[in-house]
């Protein structure tokens, strides 16, 4: 039986989870080549392969068709928009995600950015390199107003730390916020709308699905306040990212910060790149030892037990 895992960050991070998988007969292909595969290459690794671990490679019908053999998919992370549902469904592949592995990994990362963004931190280190001495001013986050669309487990601990940090912090959910949830993490639950016009931070932990593509678009950077900055650590696709160009070029937002983009990586002349309000991150919030560690190990459980009971 054969597990084909393309994640680099196993190579590092997940070798006892291979011998784990090699110990009960699993023939095991990693990727240690530092570079992610090709679709041609996965295709050709993945031959008589029973499970996929995988990352924000293409699973699409059209992948999916040439390897037959296949039982299990684990996604190497929770957004499992690279993976076609309809037709694993369909031919019974069992499909998994890591939820929780990487949450308090990726809300850390949206705080850095706040700050970041914040503090002019960018800005600065690359001056004082430069051998500029300028002194940019910033802004305090204390008392400032967080918004946060998505209260999964990401935005629960960005709750959490917001809330130390003596911010005001609001939620959005599709499905509400309990009363529980509420009180645990000290969050006011309003209307989606109500956050995007009075927050100065709004943060977007919501998956990328058709009814959220391009949710965020001209009608909600006109809503927001010319102060507020834009955060994103969920999916590129959930930003119309002409329009949050719009946006930033004529002051409509104060800047936004992304850690992910419609198109990875993104084109070196797309106009969003070359704005000076718009700080960006290579994909890389979830990317931790220890979120690494805890993925690696749930994948494994998720082909050990998926595989192992349909053999």
């Amino acid at each position: 039986m054969k597990v084909l895992i393309t994640p680099r960050g196993f190579a590092t991070y997940g070798l006892a989870d291979v011998a784990r998988l090699e110990s009960k007969g699993f023939k095991v292909i990693y990727n240690d080549t530092g570079v992610a595969y090709t679709t041609s290459e996965l295709l050709e690794l993945a031959k008589d392969a029973k499970g996929i671990i995988v990352g924000v490679d293409d699973l699409s019908k059209e992948v999916l068709q040439q390897l037959p053999d296949l039982q299990a998919i684990c996604k190497f992370g929770v957004g499992v928009d690279n993976i076609d549902l309809d037709y694993t469904k369909e031919k019974k592949i069992a499909v998994g995600r890591t939820v929780g592995s990487n949450s308090l990994s990726v809300a850390e990362h949206v705080v850095a950015m706040m700050f970041m963004d914040a503090k002019n931190l960018y800005t600065s280190v690359h001056e004082v390199k430069q051998g500029k001495w300028n002194k940019p001013t910033g802004y305090e986050i204390q008392e400032k107003k967080l918004g946060i669309i998505g209260f999964g487990m990401i935005g629960k601990h960005l709750a959490r730390i917001a809330n130390g940090l003596g911010m005001e912090v609001y939620a959005n959910d599709v499905v509400g916020i309990s009363k529980e949830d509420k009180e645990n993490y000290q969050v006011k639950e309003v209307e989606r709308d109500t956050i995007l016009s009075t927050c100065d931070y709004v943060s977007l932990h919501i998956p990328l699905l058709p009814e959220t593509r391009h949710s965020i678009s001209t009608r909600e950077f006109k809503m927001m306040k010319t102060s507020a900055c834009l955060l994103n650590a969920a999916r590129g696709g959930v930003v119309d990212e002409e329009a949050l160009y719009e946006a930033l070029i004529h002051k409509e937002i104060r800047s936004a910060c992304f850690d992910v983009f419609s198109v990875e990586p993104p084109n070196v002349h797309e106009p969003l790149l070359k704005l000076d309000n718009f700080l960006l991150t290579p994909h890389t919030a979830s990317r931790t030892v220890e979120a690494e560690t805890r993925t690696c190990k749930m994948t494994t459980d998720f082909m050990l037990e998926n595989i192992q009971r349909r053999s």
